[in-house]
């Protein structure tokens, strides 16, 4: 008889409240993957027809908000599950909200990097497919929540930088880039004619096809920037799309270096010169140098 009622129990909790927890946690499931996709497709159209910055915000916006989503997703799931298990659910609510105020004094930091986080995203500061230096780590951007920004460096190393310890912000990659040369030459050599040489050879570049689409503006000499101690050093710079400066500075030194040299152009190597010094008549002391060979044993 008591198997009897236990069985009959089992099988009308399993008729109501059981089937409705399955059927809750089958919708969450499926809501889960729902918001995913609503997410990623409401800002893919969104970006449809833009340029490569919109697109990027849209990529950076659609994960913080499905992540956001699937967070209240299972909130309101466990709420509903716990009601059918017959627990009061206000009650918790309210030691929630007294846990949570205790919880955040203990955690602090986990308060200070959503804040930060949300701030970062608000601002548009970081987005995924930006190059950033932040907290003294770079690399790219591959992902962006509230709590933390990781980064892939070109060694592919991955670093997790909570975003409460980023106070600086050093995009390399917004809205355009820039590559700054500097050139450095003979003291001998007319730095006019090099300049003229510089300028033809920032023309051929963003003549070629497979250059040119990603260069938004001619070089830009600034002019004769630094005595140094074995070259004259003339700056200039490039202005890219974004990301795409280091390929145009790489392919741009390529051909610099091909064509000084089919010039005569000298790209100095450090050198030191020696001056003995004179007295006030003019003279200069002596200096004894002796030259000397190694034979090596063979």
């Amino acid at each position: 008889m008591e198997l009897t009622n236990y069985l009959k129990f089992v099988g009308d909790w399993f008729l109501g409240p059981g089937l409705a927890i399955i059927l809750i946690l089958i919708l969450m499931l499926v809501a889960v993957k729902a918001s995913k996709l609503l997410a990623e497709r409401l800002f893919k159209r969104a970006a449809e027809n833009r340029d490569e910055e919109y697109k990027k915000r849209a990529d950076t916006l659609s994960s913080v908000i499905g992540y956001v989503l699937r967070i209240t997703i299972f909130i309101v799931g466990l709420m509903l599950i716990l009601g059918e298990l017959g627990i009061e659910v206000g009650p918790i609510i309210a030691a929630a909200g007294i846990i949570g105020l205790a919880v955040g004094f203990g955690a602090q930091s986990l308060v200070k990097d959503v804040i930060s986080g949300f701030f970062i995203l608000l601002q548009d500061q970081i987005r995924v497919g930006d190059v950033v230096q932040i907290a003294g780590k770079g690399g790219l951007v591959e992902h962006v929540n509230l709590k933390m920004t990781i980064l892939r460096d070109l060694a592919g190393n991955v670093h997790y930088v909570p975003n409460g310890t980023i106070d600086v912000v050093t995009n390399m990659t917004k809205d355009y880039s820039r590559f700054v040369f500097n050139i450095g030459v003979a003291y001998r050599e007319d730095v006019d004619e090099v300049m003229k040489v510089i300028t033809e050879i920032d023309e051929s570049l963003r003549n070629d096809p497979d250059f040119g689409d990603d260069i938004l503006e001619p070089l830009e000499i600034l002019g004769v920037d630094e005595f140094a101690d074995s070259a004259v050093i003339i700056k200039a710079r490039t202005k890219t799309k974004p990301i795409k400066q280091w390929r145009i500075g790489r392919e741009f030194n390529r051909r610099m270096k091909k064509v000084f040299d089919e010039k005569n152009i000298e790209i100095p190597f450090p050198h030191v010169t020696l001056y003995a010094g004179e007295d006030k008549t003019g003279k200069a002391p002596a200096m004894p140098i002796s030259m000397s060979k190694i034979e090596s044993d063979s």
